[in-house]
Order: structure tokens, then sequence, then C-alpha cells
């Protein structure tokens, strides 16, 4: 685990090439075919030596939930363990991590009607005023999201409407667990947080020079899609989005997607600091593979 930016493909191949793995992607944008550069995906020199699973699974325009990856995952898991290999989950989306690990609360199903009405709400009042309106019927959510976090303001509003409840008291409700799994959780946190600022900058900075505009420009040919829609949302391609539509210029475009990308791994971070019995290792130290590798054949058994 670990924020983006952090290294964690690169360590991932390394590790396979050590050990019995197969690399299982815990990423909400890796898994959207024709999404490449804008989700860092891994390159095909890279996947045909050690590949991927969980990339590419659905369209740009179709959704993708944490309930799916967790199911996605576990099937993988078992057969990845009857083949007699190892498992390995590496990504950021901490919250496919927790769900895995600690089960998912019983929340409704997304639906479309009640999302749209939100959207029109938005639309003429405004996220802030819809993040007040949360405070009013949910307080206990609304004080941890930003008044634009549009994504998860939408969610909770959702769920209100649907179950007559606020989704912080349901999200307390007692989760079911199946994970037959002992887990071996690394997470790859910097020493230095402007380094990390630093790689983020060249690595979007990298994503404009291989293509991120003609990329979405592509997908919106290709695809009725809407900047409302989960891949649209992702880091970098809403801004693109924005870039396209006449609504900001390229210098706007870069300030934007470095700043959310940095806003990403700074909430990367904090899910970190919060999950219990995880080894950190520093994704700046020069032998890094080395450390995680022989980290791992501490908990392998004996041959």
């Amino acid at each position: 685990m670990g924020p983006t930016a952090s290294g964690k493909t690169g360590i991932a191949v390394d590790l396979v090439r050590e050990l019995p793995c197969e690399i299982i992607s815990v990423d909400s944008a890796q898994v959207y075919k024709h999404m490449d550069i804008g989700t860092a995906k891994p390159d095909a020199a890279t996947l045909a030596q050690a590949p991927h699973h969980l990339i590419d699974v659905i369209e740009p325009d179709e959704n993708f939930s944490a309930a799916r990856f967790r199911d996605d995952a576990q099937a993988l898991m078992r057969e990845i363990t009857e083949r007699g290999k190892i498992p390995l989950l590496a990504g950021g989306t901490m919250l496919y991590f927790k769900t895995l690990l600690e089960g998912l609360s019983e929340l409704p199903e997304a639906d479309p009607a009640i999302r749209m009405v939100i959207d029109t709400m938005a639309d003429e009042s405004g996220w802030p005023a819809l993040h007040q309106e949360l405070q009013r019927i949910d307080p206990e959510t609304a004080a941890r999201l930003e008044p634009n976090d549009s994504q998860r303001i939408q969610r909770a509003l959702e769920v209100f409407y649907i179950t007559k409840r606020p989704m912080s008291a349901l999200l307390k409700k007692p989760k079911y667990v199946y994970f037959p799994y002992t887990p071996v959780k690394i997470a790859l946190v910097p020493s230095d947080r402007a380094a990390l600022h630093d790689r983020i900058a060249a690595r979007f900075e990298a994503m404009l020079a291989l293509g991120l505009i003609g990329e979405l420009r592509k997908l919106r040919k290709d695809y009725a899609l809407d900047p409302s829609m989960p891949s649209m949302r992702c880091v970098g391609y809403r801004h693109a989005w924005q870039y396209l539509d006449g609504e900001i210029g390229l210098a706007a475009l870069r300030e934007r997607g470095v700043s959310a990308t940095r806003q990403l791994a700074k909430r990367q971070l904090t899910w970190l600091r919060a999950m219990k019995e995880v080894t950190e290792f520093d994704c700046l130290a020069g032998d890094l593979s080395e450390q995680v590798l022989a980290h791992l054949r501490q908990h392998l058994p004996q041959q």
C-alpha cells in the first residue's frame, strides 16, 4: 500500500521476480479500459513480465464498486493460492483494502434517478450548499468531507434519501468479514513529503507529455461520457475535461492536476495512519526493494 507516486508498482514487479507471487491491482482507476496514461497503468512490457489482475476490467462508462472489488479479489486470491502462489495486492485505493480486510457496511446500491436529482440540485445551488444540507441530516459524515467533495457528498445524500437513515449510522452496524488469510501489510511512505510532491509534479508532467489530453479526447469520441461519471472524476481526467471544454488553460490544468494529486496522496497517508499492524518503509530509500523483500522472507514458510 502507499500514496500515489510512492513506487508501489515497481516494488510489486521486483517482488514477482523473487517470490512466487501474482499481483492483484488495488486501484479504482486502473480498472477502466483505455484509460492508461492518466491512471499510470503499467506499460505492456511491465505487464508481460508481471501480469496484473483487475486491470482493464470495465469500460469507462461503467461503474465498479468496493463490493465488486472484494468479490473479484477474493475469487482471485482463492485461485492464486490453489496454484500454490501468493496473492500480492498492490495499489493505493485504501477503501478497497479496508473493504477486503474489514468487510463492507450494508449500504444501498447506487440509484441513477436519485443521483440525477442530486446532480440537478448541485447544478442549481452548488456542492457547498449540498454539503450544508448534509450537515443538517448527517453532521458526522459532513464533518469529514470537504464542501466541494462532490462524489462523497452525493453518495451520503443518496444513502439518506434511499434509507431515510444517515450514512454514519449505517456504517456503525456490525459487518460480516470473510478473510481466510494472514495479511502481511506493507506501506510505502515518504520520509520527506516535499520529495513525494516533486515526484507527483514530475509524473503529472510526464502524463501530459505522453498524451493525457489526447487520450481523453479519444475517450470522449468513443464513449458517451459526462464529467459526473466515476471514470471522469479520476484525478487528471476531470481537469483535462475542463481544458478540452475551454474552461481552463494548460497552466491551470497543470496546477490543478498536481494539486489534486497531492491532496489524494494526503488522504491516502491519512488512511494508512489509521490502519493497524502495518510495517512502513521509506518509499524514497535507494534499497527499498531489498528491504521489503527481506521483510517478506521472514513471513514465508521455511523450505
